[in-house]
């Protein structure tokens, strides 16, 4: 009976079946998506979950109010601190069950490194000049500012350059050149010859002797330079005087700040690793200890202390000199070495008249490199800086907030009040940071400081052991890189065009100004047991003789990843911290991830920088799980009801049949037996179509393990048209013969006029209100769906968004995101069709009597097209609000800042299901043609 009844209806048979293949095909591959997306989320989530250190701690109020409010933590926390936790808390951390590796930092200060920048002027020279001089008027780009530099000068004369001394073996010179007598030049000679380059290099006073008219010829003692500004570009000024042909270099001075910090080499290089990096020498060991040399052995000739230390062989200041070349008129040659010869050599020089010959550039970085040649370097001074002050915009970014300009006397030296030699011009811009000099007690040699430094230690000499490149660092995961100010700068980038103009779309990077928003990280790294010697050499003490560890970085013993058992490991070692030293700031950085930020530097430039969010990896594990969890459900249930829908129609359309065979004394229980055993064997058949479709989509969406996923097709088809077919098949054993017999549309009580094709569309809705709720509830659900599933979708990039680990896993979710959405609105739409195609078969008649009295084939068609519109809107309108409100009664912020967004989309997809429902409405309207009215009545 059940094959005899699928042969006779085989059109049903086979649109049942399509639904049921349709559905459960779609369920498989789409639950199989979705638990794909999972899992490669939190596989990508576990393997970027470990980041260089668990722990951060940090001394008391080091943690800003917008790292509070934001749960994350400043890219350059460690670039304002200097000092804050004591040596015997770092003990005792360090000593606390559970950790593993306890790293300190202690940034001591800045130390100034001089050295120049070689300049070639060789192809502006002038080959047939016996003597000339050329002029270098550099600018300086560094970062968002442009400085006017000092002028530099190179003197080029074909004569030799000798050595020579004074009577008294007082002074030595090697730029002593013979020239032309000059009756009031000539008592500044030294042995018949001048010196070419003393006067403009380190005496422009023009003073005389003693106030007489006798000159004041060179000596060793130098200019007093108290009443200039540090700042004053005639410090900088100098000139190279060179004997030769065609060759000529002009070195411009230059000093590089360089940050001094203090580190454990053995927790170092289990952390990062940092034994792998040293390019030349050693390493520093826990054996690196100060110590001093007797007058003997030392350099400099007296009693000297000395402090081990690495240098970073890359620099991590940026800058750019270019500068125009000019060639100076110096009118008779044979009188330049009695010009420069005198104490007016500096006015003589600036007032000639100069033609430009060229333009020459040159990158900062090329004096650094120079500097690696030195071996041991003077802390006579060193400066720290404070933190960078935020505040929020209206918009909710960050600005910084200003500081006073920096004040001259950070670069007077203590002693003499002399300005500092080559101040970085770059520290008279724009200021972020707080500068404090710390200078020394001035005691190098003496063993012991008398008088007003009494009690404090020599400033000791940093004697160099080794270099090493961080570039040569073992690689985190960028998805999950903790802040490592010990060895990179932060990242920073343009945030908008004018900004990225300005950098010539390139990174803004640390330059030599001590108070900028971009400070370099050490590039010089010495020993815990070093700090001593420096902090207590200081003529002023301050917070880093107590107190001098900047933070200590700490990795977590059996931390694997962000599961149950390492959280919990890491969760008590910052809880056994805390407790022991509750007013120190401690973040747990495991799980972390950069969050880019936009902060506004001024009014004009905008940046974004990667500050680190706290505990991402764990936000998305928890909103993956959710999202997938509703995903399922609510893809079972849109496929279920579509079924079900499609088997409650297929029982509809038998109602004849069914009472029929109530009349010949069929029971309820036959029938149920009938109705189910039909839908089983239309479920077997699609889902063995089905196993095979699911293959072979798998594998085209790249799905592992596609085989065993597509079998699961077969037994999903067969629950779901079982479980569809039990309330349809439940009912059809409740109608009665008669009833079941009764036709299915009935006419109303009270006859209406019809005065177009559209009100009589809405009249039929009206007459049959059951079939129209029915078609309309399929739809409903799928704008319904559609709107959950698409507040959902928002809600969990708003929630795991925002850092670079969210956004890589948004990115692999995003697939299944659509395609779960796409599949529900389908769905929904295939179940109005479904519905408006048996209203057209149960009212053939009544169309073939509008045919039969004179309606057209186009008037047909309307009708049918403004029935599926009017049931399409009523469908999506009530899915679009009961989508609305099922998302607001979940509750937890889902529409919070996405109301206008998800409204707007529920309503697009109303009208993407409307016009879906009206393409797909082409086939039964062409059926329409084929009524033959005549047979139809006939047949009625």
């Amino acid at each position: 009976m059940i094959l005899d009844q699928l042969r006779r209806r085989r059109g049903r048979a086979l649109a049942l079946a399509a639904g049921i293949l349709v559905a459960a095909t779609s369920f498989t591959l789409l639950t199989a998506t979705v638990s794909t997306s999972r899992a490669t989320t939190v596989g990508t989530v576990r393997k970027n979950a470990r980041s260089a250190y668990d722990v951060l701690v940090r001394p008391p109020h080091a943690q800003t109010d917008v790292e509070l409010q934001s749960g994350m933590v400043a890219p350059n926390f460690l670039s304002g601190t200097f000092g804050g936790i004591t040596m015997d808390q770092y003990r005792r951390i360090r000593a606390m069950a559970g950790v593993d590796v306890a790293a300190p930092v202690a940034n001591i200060g800045y130390l100034m490194v001089a050295t120049t920048v070689s300049v070639d002027v060789s192809r502006f020279l002038d080959s047939q000049a016996s003597r000339q001089i050329l002029r270098l008027r550099p600018t300086l780009t560094a970062g968002l500012g442009t400085y006017r530099t000092s002028d530099e000068y190179v003197y080029l004369t074909r004569s030799p350059l000798t050595s020579g001394s004074s009577s008294d073996d007082l002074f030595q010179s090697d730029t002593l050149e013979k020239g032309a007598i000059d009756k009031s030049t000539q008592r500044y000679q030294l042995k018949g010859k001048y010196d070419v380059c003393f006067y403009f290099n380190r005496d422009k006073s023009e003073q005389t002797e003693f106030n007489l008219n006798l000159p004041l010829k060179p000596n060793i003692i130098a200019e007093d330079l108290r009443e200039k500004s540090p700042f004053d570009p005639d410090l900088s000024s100098l000139m190279n005087c060179q004997s030769g042909r065609d060759k000529a270099t002009i070195d411009v001075p230059v000093a590089y700040p360089v940050l001094l910090s203090a580190i454990d080499p053995a927790a170092e290089n289990r952390l990062v690793g940092l034994g792998s990096t040293v390019t030349s020498g050693r390493m520093l060991t826990e054996r690196d200890k100060p110590w001093v040399l007797s007058s003997a052995k030392s350099v400099h000739g007296q009693r000297d202390s000395y402090i081990p230390a690495m240098l970073s062989s890359k620099p991590v200041t940026a800058g750019k000199l270019t500068a125009s070349v000019e060639r100076l008129d110096i009118g008779d040659p044979a009188k330049l070495p009695s010009e420069l010869g005198n104490p007016t050599a500096d006015s003589f020089v600036r007032g000639l008249h100069g033609t430009k010959v060229g333009h020459v550039g040159v990158d900062l970085s090329k004096g650094y490199r120079k500097a690696l040649g030195e071996d041991s370097f003077d802390t006579d001074v060193y400066w720290t800086v404070g933190p960078v002050a935020y505040r929020r915009t209206a918009g909710g970014d960050l600005a910084v907030e200003g500081q006073q300009p920096q004040k001259p006397g950070l670069w007077v030296t203590n002693g003499d009040q002399q300005p500092f030699p080559y101040v970085p011009e770059e520290n008279q811009g724009k200021q972020y940071r707080k500068v404090t000099s710390h200078a020394s007690t001035s005691c190098i040699g003496l063993g012991t400081c008398d008088g007003v430094d009494s009690g404090r230690l020599p400033n000791p000499f940093v004697q160099l052991v080794g270099r090493y490149d961080t570039g040569r660092l073992p690689g985190f995961s960028p998805l999950s890189d903790a802040p490592l100010e010990t060895y990179q700068a932060p990242q920073v980038t343009g945030a908008d065009d004018a900004t990225r103009k300005a950098l010539d779309d390139k990174p803004l990077q640390p330059d030599r100004n001590l108070g900028g928003y971009v400070s370099q990280p050490p590039t010089m790294l010495t020993t815990m047991d070093s700090i001593t010697a420096l902090t207590n050499s200081r003529r002023v003490p301050s917070l880093q003789d107590k107190a001098p560890v900047s933070a200590i970085r700490i990795r977590v013993a059996g931390v694997t990843g962000v599961d149950t058992a390492s959280r919990a490991r890491v969760n008590a070692v910052a809880g056994a911290i805390r407790a022991a030293y509750p007013r120190l700031q401690v973040d747990v950085t495991v799980g972390s991830s950069p969050a880019p930020r936009t902060v506004a530097l001024n009014a004009s430039a905008q940046v974004t920088e990667r500050w680190v969010a706290k505990g991402v990896a764990l936000r998305i594990l928890r909103a993956v799980d959710t999202k997938s969890a509703v995903l399922f459900v609510l893809v079972l249930v849109v496929c279920a009801l579509f079924l079900g829908q499609a088997a409650l129609a297929s029982v509809r359309s038998r109602r004849t049949e069914i009472g029929t065979l109530r009349c010949l004394g069929w029971s309820g229980g036959e029938v149920l037996r009938l109705v189910l055993g039909e839908l089983v064997l239309i479920g077997l058949a699609a889902g063995a179509a089905g196993a095979v479709l699911a293959y072979v989509l798998g594998r085209m969406l790249g799905q592992p393990d596609a085989g065993g996923k597509s079998l699961l097709v077969l037994p999903v088809a067969l629950l779901l048209a079982t479980a569809a077919g039990l309330i349809p098949a439940w009912l059809a054993t409740r109608l009665g013969p008669m009833e079941a017999v009764r036709p299915p549309v009935t006419s109303v009580r009270r006859a209406r006029p019809v005065r177009s094709v559209a009100t009589l569309a809405m009249f039929n809705l009206l007459r049959v209100r059951g079939r129209t709720l029915l078609g309309a509830a399929g739809l409903a659900l799928g704008v319904a769906a559609f709107t959950v599933l698409l507040a959902l979708t928002l809600a969990f990039r708003g929630e795991v968004a925002g850092s670079l680990l969210g956004s890589a896993v948004v990115a692999q979710a995003r697939d299944a995101d659509y395609l779960s959405v796409a599949l529900s609105l389908l769905l929904g739409a295939a179940g109005a069709i479904d519905v408006l195609v048996l209203s057209q078969r149960e009212r053939a008649a009544d169309l073939a009597v509008l045919r039969a009295t004179g309606w057209t084939h186009r008037e047909l068609a309307l009708l049918t097209v403004y029935e599926g519109i009017g049931l399409a809107l009523l469908g999506g309108l009530s899915g679009a609000v009961a989508g609305l409100v099922t998302v607001v009664s979940l509750g937890q912020g889902l529409l919070h800042g996405r109301l206008l967004a998800v409204a707007g989309a529920a309503l697009l997809a109303t009208l993407a299901a409307t016009a879906l429902v009206c393409a797909a409405l082409t086939v039964p309207i062409r059926g329409l043609s084929r009524i033959a009215p005549a047979r139809l009545l006939a047949a009625d």
